[in-house]
């Protein structure tokens, strides 16, 4: 087995396993966590023993995988902030009158539903739903 024949594995399927999981608002094709772990794992596993990889590239891969495990953490965190300000929100505007961003429907907000994409849709004393878009006037 030679190293450039498991490098061209090793590209494949990153190839692939980055052209799967290639986010929709970017022409970049992105590597999820896990994605990257196997495939550093598959390397070195299937690496020739009498060419060991470059130390320098070792570390470099390594700091990789940290990056990724911080940046992991720091998007955890955020969608954990945004949650708590949506619900904070929703609290606050229970009791208030809101307005539609179209000025069809008003009324006074008797309950708010926050889904899992934090978006907020506010059910109003008289049954209308109104949705917390850009435009809708709480007062």
């Amino acid at each position: 087995m030679s190293v450039a024949a498991t490098s061209a594995v090793t590209s494949a399927a990153a190839a692939a396993s980055a052209s799967s999981s290639t986010s929709t608002s970017s022409a970049t094709p992105t590597l999820s966590y896990n994605s990257f772990l196997s495939l550093l794992l598959a390397e070195l596993h299937n690496q020739d023993p009498t060419q060991p990889m470059d130390p320098t590239q070792m570390v470099t891969q390594l700091a990789t995988i940290n990056q990724v495990a911080q940046q992991t953490q720091t998007n955890a965190t955020l969608a954990s902030l945004l949650t708590s300000s949506a619900l904070t929100q929703a609290e606050l505007a229970v009791g208030s009158e809101i307005t539609s961003a179209d000025g069809m429907t008003s009324g006074q907000v008797q309950s708010v539903n926050v889904d899992s994409s934090g978006a907020a849709t506010a059910t109003l004393t008289n049954g209308e739903t109104v949705p917390f878009a850009d435009g809708a006037v709480i007062q």
